[in-house]
C-alpha cells in the first residue's frame, strides 16, 4: 500500500509519464504547449490531449504493424475538472470556458515510439486526431433518424455532434476503438417538471452537477432542446487509422450509461459486446450480431462500413441472475412481447427500444446491479468478468434488497464516518457454453474488502494485506500473457492506500462454492441470502502490482504486442484540490507527474505511464 505522492511499482520494473492532459497530441502545424497556470486557450485544447483519461488501446503502426516499438495509442477523456483546467477555476463562467472544457472531453489518438530507455508521443504525425464535444458525427442502426433524435439544428436526426463522459472503451476485430457515453444526462438543465423517462434517466431540475455549460451553448438545455439528451448515451466506433473519418454512434447497442463495450467471437462467427452500465441498480447487456465474420474483414481499409456489418444489426440482450448460480439473456426488441405489451411505457419500434433501453430491460425484470463496469473475457476458456464497483444505496431489504448476484451489505466505519450498502464491489464471472448463447452460469469471482473485514459476511475472498482492495473498476485480460489486471477507482480505503492495479490469475466459474449470509432485522427475524462465491484468493492468484498517487483513479490498460510494454492511466490525481485553492500550488493535493520529472510547474495531469521490465521481459513474468 502507499498514501505517496508517486506511482509506485514493483521492484525490477520501470515506469514513466508518457502524455499527460494538455500536451500536444501531434497535429501538423499545431503544437500548442502546456501553460502550467491553465492559461491554454480553448483552440489550444482543441490540439491537446484532453483531460481524465480513462479507457485506452495500443493500435499496431500503420506502417510497422510487426513491429512492437511503436504505434498509435486511443484513449478516452472522460470529464474535465473546471477547478484546474482554467486558470481561475469557476469563479467566472464564460462562453470560452465552456469552449475550453467542451474540447477537454473526448478521445484522442497519439502516434508513441520506444526511444531505446522510454517511449514517447510523436509530434508531429498524421493520425494524430482529437475527438471532442464538437465533432461532428453519425448516427447509424435502427433508431438513426428517428424523430425523438431529431434536432432544430439536424431535422433529420443523424448528425449528433460531439461525445462526452468517455469512460471505459473496446476494440473490434476489424481494427476500430468503441468509446463508450457513461453520465452523459449530467451535462444536461433539466425542466421543472420532469417526464417519467426523463426521471428514469437521471434528468434533474436546473444543473445539480455543475457544469454549467447549457449556460453558453443552449443545446445542453433540454428545457429548449428536449431531445438532445437522446443523442448521448451510446457506443461510438472511432477509425483510429483515419483521422478524417466521422464517428459513428451505433444505436443497435443500446443507450445506456455506457462504461464499457468488450467484444468476443462466437463459434459461428458472430460479434458479440458485453456491456455493464454504470450506475447504480442498472443493468448487464450484450449485443449478438446477424452478420458472421468473414477473415477478409481484418484487413480492410473501410473500417467503419465493415462496422456498420456486424453492429448495426443484431439482438440486443439484457442479464438476469437466478439465485441457483445460472442466468439468461432476455431479448430487448419487439419480438418479446414483454416488450412489445409494456404497459408502463408503450413501445413502438425497435428504434424506441434502442432509445429507452433501461425501460425496456425494466419491463423483462433484469436484475438491478451494483454499477456495472469494465467487463474482461478470459483467453483461456472465454468466461466473462464484469467488476461492480460499490452501490451505497444497496440494502437488507426492500425493492433492491440484497440478492445473489449482489449479496453483501454491510457498514465500513471511517472515524466517525460511516459508509453503508456494498461499500467496496465485488467482480461477477460468466460462463456460456458460447458467446452467442442465451443461458450462462454464474459466481461472483471475487468480494473487495479490506483485509480486517469480517470472513463470513464481507471479506469472502479472503484477502489479506498483499491483495486487498476497493472498488474495482477498470479489469482488462493481457493477450500476452493471460493476466487478468484489475483496477481500482474508490474513496472507501483511500485513509490507507490509494488506488492500484492488481494482477490475477484466475480460475473459472465453480472453482469456490455456495455461501449463505445471514442478515438480523431489527425486530430480530433473519434474512438469509445464498450465493456463489470462486475460489479463496492467495499471494499466488492475486496481488497488487501498482499504487497510485494522491487523489487518482487507476483506469485504462494497454499493451505493446510482444507485450513487454504496458502502458497505464492515471486519472485525476489531486482531484480533492478545492476550488479556492486553484490558485495556490502549494495547497494542491498532488503534483503529479511533474514532481516526477514530467512537465513544468506543480498542476496536477492525468496522464499515460508506460511500465517496463528492467531486464526487457514480459510484463508479469
Amino acid at each position: 500500500v502507499s498514501s505517496a505522492d508517486t506511482v509506485t511499482v514493483p521492484d525490477g520494473y520501470t515506469a514513466h509519464a508518457i502524455a499527460a492532459w494538455g500536451e500536444p497530441v501531434g497535429l501538423s502545424g499545431e503544437s500548442p504547449a502546456f501553460r502550467p497556470d491553465a492559461s491554454n486557450s480553448a483552440a489550444d485544447q482543441e490540439a491537446q490531449l484532453g483531460m481524465h483519461h480513462d479507457g485506452i488501446h495500443f493500435f499496431k503502426h500503420p506502417l510497422m504493424p510487426q513491429s512492437s516499438a511503436a504505434g498509435l495509442l486511443v484513449m478516452n477523456h472522460e470529464y474535465a475538472d473546471d477547478g484546474l483546467l482554467h486558470s481561475d477555476g469557476m469563479a467566472t463562467w464564460t462562453a470560452a470556458k465552456v469552449r475550453k472544457a467542451q474540447a477537454a472531453h473526448g478521445v484522442s489518438v497519439v502516434e508513441i515510439e520506444n526511444r531505446g530507455s522510454k517511449w514517447a508521443v510523436v509530434n508531429p504525425s498524421p493520425w494524430a486526431r482529437r475527438i471532442t464535444a464538437s465533432t461532428p458525427m453519425a448516427f447509424a442502426g435502427p433508431a438513426a433518424g428517428h424523430a425523438l433524435l431529431q434536432t432544430r439544428a439536424d431535422p433529420r436526426g443523424l448528425r449528433p455532434l460531439g461525445t462526452v463522459n468517455n469512460c471505459a472503451s473496446g476494440i473490434t476485430p476489424w481494427g476500430t476503438y468503441l468509446t463508450c457515453e457513461e453520465n452523459f444526462i449530467n451535462y444536461f438543465k433539466g425542466p421543472d417538471e420532469l417526464s417519467a423517462h426523463e426521471r428514469r434517466w437521471g434528468l434533474r431540475k436546473g444543473d445539480p452537477a455543475g457544469y454549467r455549460w447549457h449556460e453558453h451553448d443552449e443545446r445542453f438545455d433540454a428545457t429548449k432542446h428536449p431531445n438532445e439528451p437522446h443523442r448521448f448515451g451510446w457506443v461510438v466506433e472511432i477509425d483510429p487509422y483515419n483521422p478524417s473519418s466521422t464517428p459513428v454512434k451505433r444505436t443497435a447497442l443500446g443507450r445506456a450509461a455506457h462504461e464499457g463495450a468488450t467484444v468476443a467471437t462466437a463459434p459461428d462467427g458472430r460479434a458479440v459486446v458485453y456491456m455493464g452500465e454504470d450506475a447504480r441498480f442498472e443493468y448487464i447487456y450484450k449485443f449478438v450480431s446477424d452478420a458472421q465474420w468473414e477473415p477478409r474483414d481484418a484487413n480492410t481499409t473501410n473500417r467503419l462500413a465493415v462496422g456498420s456489418k456486424y453492429l448495426d444489426k443484431g439482438t440486443l440482450f439484457v442479464a438476469k441472475f437466478r439465485d441457483s448460480g445460472t442466468g439468461e439473456w432476455i431479448e430487448l426488441s419487439m419480438k418479446n412481447p414483454i416488450v412489445a405489451a409494456n404497459p408502463d411505457f408503450p413501445f413502438t419500434s425497435d428504434a424506441e427500444v434502442a432509445i429507452f433501453t433501461r425501460l425496456a430491460a425494466d419491463a423483462v425484470g433484469a436484475t438491478k446491479m451494483d454499477r456495472p463496469e469494465w467487463a474482461g473475457v478470459n483467453p483461456h476458456n472465454g468466461e466473462v468478468y464484469i467488476t461492480l464497483t460499490n452501490n451505497s444505496n444497496r440494502t437488507v431489504d426492500g425493492e433492491v434488497s440484497a440478492d445473489a448476484a449482489n449479496p453483501r451489505v454491510y457498514q465500513d466505519m471511517k472515524g466517525t464516518r460511516a459508509s453503508n450498502g456494498n461499500v467496496n464491489g465485488h467482480i461477477m464471472r460468466l460462463a456460456e457454453a458460447n458467446p452467442a448463447s442465451k443461458a450462462f452460469k454464474w459466481d461472483i469471482y471475487l468480494t473487495a474488502s479490506e483485509a480486517a473485514a469480517d470472513k463470513s459476511m464481507v471479506n469472502l475472498s479472503n484477502l489479506t494485506d498483499v491483495n486487498d482492495m476497493s472498488s474495482p473498476d477498470g479489469l482488462v485480460f493481457s493477450p500476452a500473457t493471460g493476466i487478468c489486471w484489475i483496477q481500482t477507482d474508490d474513496s472507501a480505503y483511500t485513509d490507507v492506500t490509494n488506488c492500484m492495479l492488481l494482477a490475477a490469475l484466475p480460475g473459472r466459474v465453480g472453482d469456490g462454492g455456495p455461501k449463505t449470509l445471514s442478515y438480523r432485522r431489527a425486530d430480530g427475524s433473519e434474512k438469509r441470502v445464498d450465493t456463489n462465491v470462486g475460489r479463496p484468493q492467495t499471494e499466488a492468484t492475486l496481488k497488487r502490482f501498482l499504487v497510485g498517487p494522491k487523489g487518482c483513479e487507476i483506469t485504462g490498460w494497454c499493451e505493446s504486442p510482444d507485450g513487454r510494454a504496458m502502458f497505464v492511466n492515471i486519472q485525476h490525481p489531486g482531484e480533492n484540490t478545492k476550488m479556492a485553492d486553484v490558485r495556490d500550488p502549494a495547497k494542491y493535493e498532488s503534483q503529479w507527474p511533474a514532481n516526477a520529472g514530467y512537465g513544468a510547474g506543480r498542476r496536477p495531469r492525468s496522464a499515460t505511464i508506460a511500465i517496463t521490465k528492467l531486464d526487457g521481459g514480459l510484463i508479469g513474468s
